[in-house]
């Protein structure tokens, strides 16, 4: 067995975002030494790693050079370059989660087609190369309004999706590859980590019921357990593990799903990686995501998913009207709150709908809880000088 803890064992990261840093405290606490490549000398990781190196991820010879001199390479963010990661896989080095499984997921057009070929229940779509394509397909009728319009790479923070109402909702779009997805009606849009080890050893989280802010089409509430029946959780948590056995994953895999309007559940999209929806764990969870991904990656035991409590994760993002140096308004008045956590992840720069930090919100009532989390969402506002 590899010696990781205070040894020369080294894990390499790819990105060094606000994921990256929350796994560093994780690194440090079981004293692992950690390398990361980010392309923003500002990159929140920064502060917390044993070595830092500023380089674009999609670039072959920075990955590639970068994963030589590390024991182990994960990553943060899924833009990363695919052809390097297989490349370093092909000379022996050990890449959690592996190029194959990035491949299946990073665009999602070939994401989309995976679950058909998986028999995974997911939304009808139709996959265009262009905006051409996809006008001609309205025009022909293939394509009927209203759809989702989701770009195949690049999206995130509620970026790369739109909802097309009507044709004039086209002009905005990217001409880039994407999807157009039918619009499902549906009750609740929910997540469940599945976590895997190379060992084959596989835990789910609870499911979490997901809030979205109805303009940037972002998450604003994250609730721990989702206020469902059990028979539609168990049902969640199955589905998941079949998607998690699909990708063949190792590590964490976040899957989004929707409650259909009749509780059947199809799955919206995955990222494999911790995520926005297993941010809770840190303060409800018996081992939260970040510690359960280096337990994972790292082929050690799985730690316990259960929630010690009730919790629910409110974003901080920039408020609009507000670009600059960052300031955050109100944060003692939250602090004075029982079971209020801000977490702060060192992005100096706000700008409207930029993800800036979060707060949890611990409560054995989950509907207490998510109570506070209205006040404290009313309380705190992220502006700049």
């Amino acid at each position: 067995m590899t010696n990781y803890f205070s040894s020369n064992f080294t894990l390499g990261i790819l990105g060094g975002g606000q994921l990256g840093k929350m796994m560093g405290y994780e690194t440090r606490k079981f004293d692992i030494r950690t390398h990361v490549l980010d392309p923003s000398a500002e990159a929140p990781f920064r502060i917390s790693c044993d070595h830092f190196e500023q380089g674009d991820l999609m670039d072959y010879e920075t990955v590639y050079n970068f994963g030589k001199k590390v024991d182990v390479l994960t990553f943060e963010i899924e833009g990363v370059n695919i052809e390097a990661l297989a490349q370093l896989e092909s000379e022996g080095k050990k890449v959690y989660p592996s190029s194959e499984t990035l491949k299946n997921i990073q665009d999602k057009g070939v994401q989309k087609n995976f679950y058909k070929q998986h028999n995974i229940p997911t939304a009808p779509f139709l996959v265009f190369n262009t905006k051409a394509e996809l006008t001609e397909a309205i025009v022909r009728k293939d394509l009927t309004l209203p759809f989702v319009w989701k770009s195949c790479t690049g999206g995130y923070d509620g970026t790369g999706v739109s909802v097309i109402r009507n044709e004039s909702d086209i002009i905005p779009l990217a001409d880039r590859p994407c999807i157009a997805e039918s619009l499902i009606p549906f009750k609740n849009e929910l997540a469940v980590i599945v976590v895997r080890n190379p060992s084959g050893e596989v835990k789910t989280y609870p499911v979490v019921e997901m809030e979205f802010h109805p303009v940037a089409n972002q998450v604003e509430y994250v609730i721990c357990p989702a206020r469902i029946d059990d028979k539609v959780a168990t049902n969640a948590r199955d589905i998941a593990v079949k998607v998690s056995e699909a990708f063949k994953h190792v590590g964490l895999l976040a899957v989004e799903m929707f409650q259909t309007e009749d509780d059947k559940i199809i799955i919206n999209e995955v990222a494999p990686r911790p995520h926005n929806s297993g941010h809770y764990s840190i303060e409800a969870s018996y081992t939260n995501q970040f510690e359960q991904q280096i337990r994972a990656i790292l082929d050690l035991p799985l730690g316990n998913t259960d929630s010690k409590v009730g919790g629910i994760m409110v974003n901080l993002v920039g408020a609009e009207g507000h670009t600059g140096d960052v300031v955050y308004q109100n944060i003692e008045k939250i602090m004075a709150m029982d079971g209020v956590t801000p977490h702060i992840y060192g992005k100096k720069q706000t700008r409207p709908f930029r993800k800036m930090g979060h707060v949890t919100i611990v409560n054995e009532d989950i509907d207490k809880a998510r109570e506070i989390a209205q006040e404290v969402k009313g309380l705190i506002k992220v502006i700049s000088k």
